[in-house]
């Protein structure tokens, strides 16, 4: 199967897609803040650069998006259907890059909370987002995940 759009066009279009302030960790970032929480942001000294950062709490927050970073059993991590070796290398990259983020982040006594995608996108999650993190980021868990706005 050869792809929709031309080359040029394809190459256009995936440099378009932002790797930081994207609209779910926007979203993510008020979520926080409206319920009391203050951050820092993409901090370089931690493993992964995190997208949200609560120094204090030693908590660490990434916002991924669910193709990007192949969210197990959901719908927006579909494999494309072009250049499969290619893909398959570079999201099973991605996934492998984050579980060393966490393992790395965790040795270093931080706790580490994953905000899927999904978890914004859908409009009944999306009201109940800032109270699923307050209760994350005020619990002990040392991982964790929200993905359709409920623990994991």
């Amino acid at each position: 199967m050869t792809d929709v759009v031309d080359t040029k066009t394809r190459s256009r279009m995936m440099s378009g897609i932002r790797g930081k302030d994207t609209k779910p960790e926007m979203v993510v970032r008020r979520a926080l803040f409206a319920v009391g929480f203050r951050f820092r942001l993409h901090r370089r000294d931690l493993p992964g650069m995190p997208d949200v950062v609560l120094p204090a709490r030693k908590v660490a927050v990434f916002v991924h998006g669910c193709f990007w970073h192949m969210h197990k059993g959901c719908h927006y991590a579909r494999l494309p259907s072009t250049r499969v070796e290619f893909w398959k290398n570079k999201l099973n990259g991605n996934m492998a890059r984050d579980q060393l983020a966490v393992e790395a982040l965790i040795a270093r006594g931080w706790r580490v909370l994953v905000v899927w995608e999904c978890a914004v996108r859908d409009r009944e999650t999306l009201a109940d987002l800032p109270e699923s993190l307050a209760e994350w980021i005020r619990g002990a868990s040392t991982t964790g995940e929200l993905c359709g706005g409920k623990p994991r």
